[in-house]
């Protein structure tokens, strides 16, 4: 079977880290930045389409700047900086758990045939797992990095992944797994800057 052609999308991780239950993330949050930057780079490397698609938080006059600036001036800019979208990167506003409701992703992935999404982000057992089933109903293949997922609550977490896996379809993998994936050899402990 021939590669999936696959974007790799970035779920709610610029933000403040003032909604409720924030402070449960940030205990695994560092590691999970550091995944999702080296399947950025990954994604960069191979020539993949990166997009974002960010809770507006019922702010309907933001745009991606005021997005960004917001999430800087939050509680951990430290979690946000690594993450920032490039000028070319898609970016999709949501306001609500799943990345397709409300945004043009669906006609971004028709557009450039794109066959699989590559899931990271913010949370594993809301919007992660919601747009996992959106996708799947769409006939869209799904790939979870779980080591580039954040969840408040573990439980939950585990779970989704598992329905994401087991009734979804979805492939679980983690970040270096799909780098060796993408890019063959060129991702070996030697030889791939993401894994520096």
């Amino acid at each position: 079977m021939a590669r999936p052609n696959s974007l790799l999308l970035i779920v709610d991780m610029l933000t403040d880290y003032a909604f409720p239950d924030a402070d449960r993330l940030l205990d695994g949050a560092a590691g999970a930045v550091a995944a999702i930057r080296r399947a950025r780079d990954v994604a960069d490397e191979a020539g993949i389409l990166v997009s974002y698609a960010n809770d507006i938080h019922e702010d309907w006059r933001c745009s991606r700047d005021e997005i960004c600036k917001r999430a800087l001036s939050g509680a951990r800019p430290d979690l946000v900086r690594p993450l920032l979208p490039q000028s070319e990167d898609a970016f999709m506003f949501k306001g609500q758990h799943s990345a397709f409701y409300g945004t043009p992703l669906a006609h971004l992935l028709h557009q450039e045939k794109v066959t699989e999404i590559v899931l990271t982000g913010q949370v594993t057992e809301q919007c992660v797992l919601y747009t996992a089933l959106d996708a799947h109903v769409r006939d869209y293949r799904v790939a979870l990095l779980t080591d580039a997922v954040l969840s408040i609550d573990q439980a939950l977490g585990d779970a989704a992944q598992r329905m994401m896996t087991s009734n979804l379809g979805a492939r679980s993998l983690t970040t270096r797994e799909w780098a060796e994936e993408v890019l063959g050899s060129a991702a070996g402990p030697h030889a791939s800057s993401a894994f520096r």
